[in-house]
C-alpha cells in the first residue's frame, strides 16, 4: 500500500501542472494515470505527415494566461491564427452571408439553446449548418448549448481575443513547462474505481488491479464525462446536489480527421458542412508541411462519423462533401488520413465541457471541495469563463493548490 500526502488522479494538462506546483512546494504527492502515456486530451502524432500533429487540444486562446507567460518567457515560437470564416452557404462557397450570424453575443441573452435562438432571430434552415459550426467550436450541438449561460460565462474570460498555433506542437509545450520529477511520480494503467474519504485522517484510493493508496487529500482531474459515468464511486457518496451538478455540465463526441493531399485547393476555415461543419487548413503556423486539411467534428457529426463501420468509411464521408464544395478536387488530390476519435477512448469519452441550458451555477457547485479534502480539478471545473481550454484546466490546478497550501498553513 503506498501512502503519500496527496494523490491528484489523471495525467492530463491539470493533473501534471497540479503535481509541478506541489513539486515547488515540496509536497509529496503521487499521480494515478488510468493510460499508458500523459497527457489526457493533450495527444501528438509524429509519423503522418513528417511534422509533429496535434491529435487533442490545438489552439492557445489568447496570452493574458499562465501559458501565454510561460511562452513569452522562454521564446517559445507561436502564430496567431485568425481563423477567417469563408462559408458553404446554398451550395456555394462565400465571404460574406446575407443575415448576420453576430447574434450570440452580449449581455441579455436568454438561457435557451443556440438552435432555438437562432429560430427566434429568423434565422432559416439554410443557416442551420452555419449555426451547428458555431456551437459545435463551443463544444457542442446547437440544440445544447446554451446562448445565455455561454455568454454568461464568457463575461469572466481574460485571456484575449486572438488565437495561437505552435510550431511543434501544444503538448511539447505542456511536456517541457512539466519538471521530469512531476513525470517519474506517474503510475500509469491505474484506473480509479474507489475513493474512499469516509475516515478523519486518510482517504483510501482503489485503482481496477485492486491496489490501495492512501493520502490526506485527493486531487480528481479526469473529464467530466468520466465522472457523469459513475465509473468512480466515492464513498460516502457525493451529495445529490453535487450529483446532479456534475451531469448538468455538458460534454459531447469530438474527432479530429486530419486529410492531407498533393495539391493545396482549400480555404484556411471553412464553415457550414453537413457531414462536418469545419474545416481548417492544418497548415496554418507549421512549417514543411504538406497540404493537409482538419476536419474539425463535433457533437452529433462526430457521433455519426464515430458509428460509420470504418475508417475508410469516414474518410470517404468527407472527401465526398469535399468534393461538392470544390468541384471534385478532394478525390482527386487526396493522399491520406489520419484519425482521432476522441469518443471512444475509454477514458476520455468526448471533446471539452461546455454550458448547457439549465446548467445554472452548476461548475461552482461541481467544482466544490469536500471537506478539505477532495478537490475537483480539469477545465469543466473551471469558473472563471475559461473552461474548454488547457490553460483554463491549469488555472483550476493552481486554485486548489493555492487551496491546499492554505489549508495545510491553518492546520499547522
Amino acid at each position: 500500500m503506498l501512502k503519500n500526502h496527496i494523490i491528484i488522479i489523471g495525467a492530463g494538462a491539470a493533473g501534471l501542472f497540479a503535481g509541478q506546483l506541489l513539486e515547488e512546494q515540496g509536497i509529496d504527492y503521487l499521480i494515478l494515470e488510468a493510460k499508458d502515456a500523459y497527457g489526457g486530451r493533450l495527444e501528438k502524432n509524429i509519423h503522418f505527415s513528417g511534422t509533429a500533429t496535434d491529435l487533442g487540444a490545438q489552439w492557445l486562446h489568447g496570452k493574458n494566461n499562465l501559458i501565454g507567460r510561460y511562452i513569452e518567457k522562454n521564446n517559445i515560437y507561436h502564430t496567431a491564427d485568425p481563423l477567417e470564416m469563408s462559408f458553404w452557404f446554398r451550395n456555394e462557397i462565400v465571404s460574406e452571408l446575407p443575415e448576420s450570424i453576430e447574434i450570440f453575443t452580449g449581455k441579455g441573452h436568454p438561457d435557451i439553446s443556440f438552435a432555438d435562438y437562432a429560430r427566434q432571430k429568423g434565422l432559416g434552415e439554410d443557416y442551420d449548418d452555419i449555426i451547428y459550426a458555431l456551437s459545435a467550436d463551443l463544444g457542442a450541438s446547437p440544440d445544447k448549448i446554451s446562448v445565455g449561460a455561454f455568454n454568461r460565462e464568457e463575461e469572466g474570460w481574460s485571456s484575449g481575443s486572438m488565437d495561437y498555433k505552435f510550431a511543434d506542437t501544444y503538448f511539447d509545450v505542456i511536456d517541457q513547462l512539466i519538471s521530469p520529477k512531476v513525470k517519474e511520480k506517474i503510475i500509469f494503467n491505474a484506473a480509479v474505481m474507489s475513493i474512499d474519504y469516509s475516515k478523519q485522517n486518510v482517504i483510501e484510493v482503489k485503482d481496477t488491479h485492486g491496489n490501495t493508496y492512501q493520502a490526506t487529500k485527493v486531487i480528481v482531474t479526469v473529464p467530466i464525462s468520466i465522472l457523469q459515468e459513475g465509473s468512480i464511486s466515492f464513498i460516502p457518496p457525493l451529495a445529490e446536489e453535487k450529483q446532479n451538478a456534475i451531469k448538468k455540465i455538458g460534454m459531447e463526441a469530438g474527432m479530429k480527421v486530419f486529410l492531407q493531399f498533393s495539391e493545396k485547393f482549400f480555404h484556411p476555415y471553412l464553415v457550414g458542412g453537413t457531414v462536418c461543419a469545419a474545416y481548417l487548413d492544418e497548415g496554418t503556423g507549421k512549417k514543411n508541411l504538406p497540404p493537409t486539411l482538419l476536419a474539425y467534428l463535433m457533437g452529433r457529426q462526430a457521433e455519426a462519423m464515430s458509428a460509420l463501420e470504418s475508417e475508410e468509411a469516414i474518410i470517404n464521408a468527407l472527401l465526398e462533401e469535399l468534393d461538392e464544395m470544390y468541384e471534385g478536387k478532394a478525390s482527386q488530390h487526396f493522399e491520406k488520413a489520419l484519425i482521432k476519435d476522441w469518443t471512444k477512448d475509454p477514458y476520455i469519452k468526448g471533446a471539452y465541457s461546455y454550458s448547457s441550458v439549465g446548467i445554472g451555477d452548476a461548475r461552482k457547485i461541481a467544482a466544490a471541495s469536500l471537506e478539505n479534502k477532495l478537490y475537483f480539478g480539469g477545465e469543466a471545473m473551471n469558473t472563471n469563463g475559461h473552461h474548454q481550454t488547457v490553460h483554463g484546466a491549469m488555472e483550476r490546478s493552481k486554485e486548489i493548490v493555492d487551496k491546499i497550501i492554505n489549508d495545510i498553513k491553518s492546520y499547522k
